[in-house]
């Protein structure tokens, strides 16, 4: 005997009955017990919809002309990186480089490189390349990348294990805001990184722990924006190639940074934050658009980026 289909009836008097089941129905829980699970499985919720649209963003845009390669050098990186100041090794460069650059780069290669991928505007630099540029080069300067001033945007996150073996892949992805600096690269002498950030996060200061302070480093191991294990991924962008503006920068930093200190104004995690002083900078340099730096994609992606200047 052939079966037969429901009629439009049947179906709709099982949605009624279903609909009066989950209306009626007694949750287990009761009192407070009820809304703290309520709550719980809201807030659950709230995080599964904040980390889904944070990984879309991060997949969908500053991803370049090629975003699958862009994600595969992203996860290699990621897989290659080391904690506790351990150097990236051979292996991990020969896997992520030696393909476009052979097993014994110089100097000279890794510049040509960076030229090449700097012609979009803005490429990757990661902790496995900077731990071979230093290498090679002895530090970073205008021998293994070109002169320029360049912006620097990095997923924030612990250096140590085990946790960054988990973190490091949540902040690059799960997490689209980034945390800019700037970088320096002088045709003579080494590069130096302009950062910002909380007076407590820098280590050496005596004032308010959450003050919003600036420092500049020779851009090295020991600089607070460096590609390290947790935060080995960091997107530049070359905002300058002008030999006069290379040149003033380090002098108009260092103004800018005891300008800065002398506001003895309060970080905002929002705003005024590092974004906010970087963003300041380079419109103040004619680097950087008022439109651009009050863009909505930007202010996504560095938070505070746009904001009224301290």
């Amino acid at each position: 005997m052939p079966m037969q289909r429901p009629s439009f009836e049947t179906i709709k008097d099982r949605g009624g009955r279903f609909k009066h089941r989950v209306r009626h129905a007694r949750h287990p829980l009761t009192g407070w017990k009820k809304w703290a699970v309520i709550a719980g499985q809201g807030l659950a919720g709230f995080v599964a919809i904040f980390a889904a649209c944070n990984l879309v963003l991060s997949l969908s845009t500053f991803r370049g002309e090629n975003p699958v390669a862009r994600t595969g050098h992203e996860i290699a990186v990621l897989w290659f990186s080391t904690a506790d100041d351990s150097p990236t090794s051979a292996r991990a460069f020969d896997a992520i480089y030696g393909r476009e650059l052979g097993d014994n780069p110089t100097a000279a290669d890794i510049r040509a490189h960076f030229e090449q991928a700097a012609d979009g505007g803005t490429f990757l630099l990661d902790q496995v390349m900077v731990d071979r540029m230093q290498a090679i080069n002895g530090r970073i300067d205008h021998r293994v990348l070109a002169p320029g001033i360049y912006v620097g945007a990095k997923a924030l996150g612990p250096d140590g294990a085990p946790a960054v073996w988990v973190t490091k892949w949540l902040a690059q992805y799960l997490l689209f805001p980034r945390h800019a600096y700037i970088l320096v690269v002088p045709e003579e002498g080494p590069a130096i990184s302009f950062s910002a950030s909380q007076e407590s996060k820098f280590g050496d200061g005596d004032g308010a722990p959450d003050r919003l302070s600036a420092r500049i480093f020779q851009f090295d191991d020991e600089a607070y924006d460096f590609p390290s294990s947790g935060e080995s991924l960091h997107e530049m962008t070359i905002v300058s190639r002008d030999p006069a503006v290379i040149a003033a920068a380090p002098v108009a930093l260092e103004q800018a940074r005891i300008e800065l200190e002398a506001k003895n104004r309060t970080y905002g995690l929002l705003a005024p934050n590092s974004n906010t002083v970087v963003g300041c900078i380079l419109e103040g340099a004619d680097l950087m658009s008022a439109e651009v730096r009050r863009s909505i994609l930007l202010a996504l992606r560095a938070p505070g980026l746009g904001a009224a200047c301290p």
